[in-house]
């Protein structure tokens, strides 16, 4: 697959997305511009019709056979490109093209034993490799004794339409070999992120299981104390509360331990995820130097950029259909005068539509980034497009409360002093 390289060193599939159903027009015009410039091939029969020694009725009809020729190739491998087809549905379009290429050829001459190369690419794009390792080999076989019917070309024909049209073939069975390859690719590529995700999702639950496990047994197992201990024993009880109290606020620290890398992405995690997304849906990351560097942050601002980058990027290869993304990160006064961070992504897509409200993702965003006391701008980027920004405030470290985090976060209370601190 043809590749070009970004400025900061990173291959980007050719945006012609091979092997793929365009998903904007500017990507349909290229497929069709791709498709077409091989029509530059026809030159020669073309100008056969003016300049040919045929009768007019017969360049007439040549001219008419031109363009269903042409009609039909079109149709059969834009078709392809586009939904698909299959063998069956196929092979009366092939059979007519073939067809029409000896009828054309025989009656105007030798110049129009091009049409079989055209004939042959065809068979080898639209039809399996089961279908299409004899079909164009058969292609060719017709074109063998039509050549030879005509002396001008008898001694060079086998090596200027035969081969050609045999290895053009295989060479097509080739291609779609490698985009049938690069889609399963893809797909086993998806298969083992959804795998890896589960896996993750079970690591996780079994590390809260022996986290949690011990510290809720005895949870019940002292509640059940305290009860039965009540009202006779009253002191007794409240010993016991004070024990299920530190065993909570210590299970609760283990949990925060446990997921403090869940709830708090970091900035360059997200940005290496968001670049191999991009390059995924093929399209060009433009990344800012600041982004890049390595700058130490409060968590709760750089968890709180970590989470906008993943949701404007995540719209971007979703609904943008763009060819270009630029991710940019600025310092700047806030609302209030104080320093802040403006990460702003922006795309070359199709834009938001008109009178739509936010979606989920964008109202947890904005949710997210109050708690900071940041906030979410959205609007359209220069020319055409989507622009988020977020900006984010640099708090202190110290005073820098973690998005989400309630009560249950507040750092546990002494033990009492009976018992001896973990």
């Amino acid at each position: 697959m043809t590749t070009v390289t970004t400025e900061h060193g990173a291959e980007e599939p050719h945006p012609i997305r091979v092997g793929q159903p365009p998903r904007t027009r500017r990507q349909a015009v290229s497929k069709a511009l791709w498709v077409a410039v091989w029509m530059l091939y026809l030159a020669g029969p073309i100008a056969d019709l003016f300049t040919g020694s045929a009768p007019l009725t017969t360049r007439v009809l040549g001219a008419t056979g031109l363009a269903v020729y042409v009609a039909l190739y079109f149709a059969l491998v834009f078709r392809h490109l586009w939904r698909g087809v299959t063998p069956r549905a196929v092979y009366p379009p092939l059979a007519a093209l073939l067809v029409l290429s000896a009828v054309l050829a025989w009656n105007l001459g030798a110049t129009w034993l091009v049409l079989f190369l055209f004939t042959s690419v065809a068979t080898g794009v639209v039809l399996p490799w089961e279908h299409a390792r004899w079909s164009v080999p058969v292609v060719t076989v017709v074109l063998l004794p039509l050549g030879f019917r005509f002396p001008e070309v008898r001694g060079y024909y086998l090596f200027a339409y035969a081969l050609p049209a045999l290895g053009s073939g295989y060479t097509m069975i080739g291609v779609q070999y490698l985009i049938r390859t690069t889609k399963e690719l893809r797909a086993a590529r998806e298969e083992v992120a959804r795998l890896a995700a589960n896996d993750e999702r079970l690591r996780m639950a079994r590390d809260l299981h022996d986290l949690l496990g011990h510290s809720l047994s005895l949870i019940t197992l002292k509640s059940e104390l305290a009860g039965r201990m009540l009202p006779a024993r009253p002191e007794d009880a409240a010993a016991q509360v004070a024990d299920i109290e530190r065993v909570s606020r210590q299970a609760l620290v283990d949990v925060r331990e446990a997921v403090t890398g869940y709830r708090r992405p970091r900035l360059a995690v997200e940005l290496a995820g968001a670049r191999a997304a991009l390059r995924t849906a093929r399209i060009t990351a433009d990344v800012d130097p600041a982004l890049e560097r390595d700058r130490p942050l409060p968590e709760a601002v750089e968890g709180a950029l970590a989470w906008a980058l993943r949701e404007a990027v995540t719209n971007v290869v979703r609904h943008s259909g763009a060819g270009c993304c630029t991710l940019r990160l600025t310092e700047e006064a806030g609302p209030d005068g104080s320093p802040a961070l403006r990460l702003t992504v922006s795309d070359d897509g199709v834009g938001a539509p008109r009178g739509t409200a936010d979606g989920n993702g964008l109202g947890g965003l904005r949710e997210r980034l109050a708690l900071t006391g940041g906030q979410v701008e959205t609007g359209s980027a220069e020319g055409r497009g989507f622009l988020l920004a977020a900006v984010v405030p640099l708090l202190e470290e110290d005073g820098a409360d973690e998005a989400g985090d309630g009560p249950a976060d507040e750092a546990p209370a002494a033990p009492p002093a009976s018992e001896p601190a973990r």
